[in-house]
């Protein structure tokens, strides 16, 4: 049985991950940072083990890495993340500026590095973070939303870095955008429910190996210009 560890899994796409991965017979290793909150995952059927996982907190990441330290897992999955606003020029915030690219650009990598032994030692050996179209400078300029599109696109180097750096180990390491998805963060507005965004994750997610390491797509599979 395949394993996956999911952070930010109580809710939106983190929570769909978690349904369709532990329905497909997976063991879903499932974090968040208050259980106790977590109705609705708790209520999910399958080989599910939700656990605590401030991603902020290195001590707690390590605590957790230490508890699982004899479990192998086929695919980390860095879902959590945040979007504090679509601030405007002249109307940034640097607190909530550096929250988010703690959020959504170091606690990611250090999760990885948390875990690096953990994916080593599975079958399938993947690495992966949801990171967001608007973290791409290829497709072009848009306006406001500085601290979100910055953390995104700073993910995406780290993550580029670190399939370049985790090749040697047979790790395949991908960042993946989930389109824009009917959830709390994404809005009533959007495009696609998180039921269409996760079931095309997890087909890229499927196909990732070395050879594909280090590339950014999108949840249909296509690519993503930097």
């Amino acid at each position: 049985m395949p394993t996956v560890l999911i952070t930010g899994a109580n809710r939106g796409i983190g929570l769909e991950l978690a349904r369709q991965y532990a329905a497909d017979g997976w063991s879903v290793i499932a974090t968040c940072r208050d259980p106790k909150d977590a109705g609705e995952l708790k209520k999910l059927k399958g080989e599910i083990r939700v656990e605590a996982l401030e991603v902020t907190d290195h001590k707690q990441v390590k605590a957790l890495a230490k508890k699982l330290k004899d479990t192998g897992v086929d695919v980390l999955l860095n879902n959590a993340g945040m979007l504090t606003g679509y601030e405007a020029f002249g109307k940034t915030d640097t607190k909530s500026w550096l929250e988010t690219l703690h959020v959504n650009t170091v606690a990611p990598l250090q999760i990885a590095e948390a875990f690096v032994h953990h994916v080593a030692r599975s079958d399938q050996k993947k690495i992966v973070s949801i990171t967001s179209g608007m973290g791409s400078i290829g497709k072009g300029p848009a306006d406001g939303a500085y601290a979100y599109r910055s953390s995104k696109a700073g993910l995406n180097m780290v993550m580029v870095t670190a399939a370049h750096d985790l090749n040697h180990h047979g790790i395949s390491v991908a960042v993946i955008s989930p389109g824009w998805v009917k959830t709390d963060m994404g809005g009533p507005s959007a495009s696609i429910t998180p039921q269409i965004s996760v079931n095309g994750i997890r087909k890229v997610i499927a196909k990732l190996g070395l050879k594909t390491s280090g590339r950014f797509f999108n949840y249909s599979g296509e690519e993503i210009p930097w």
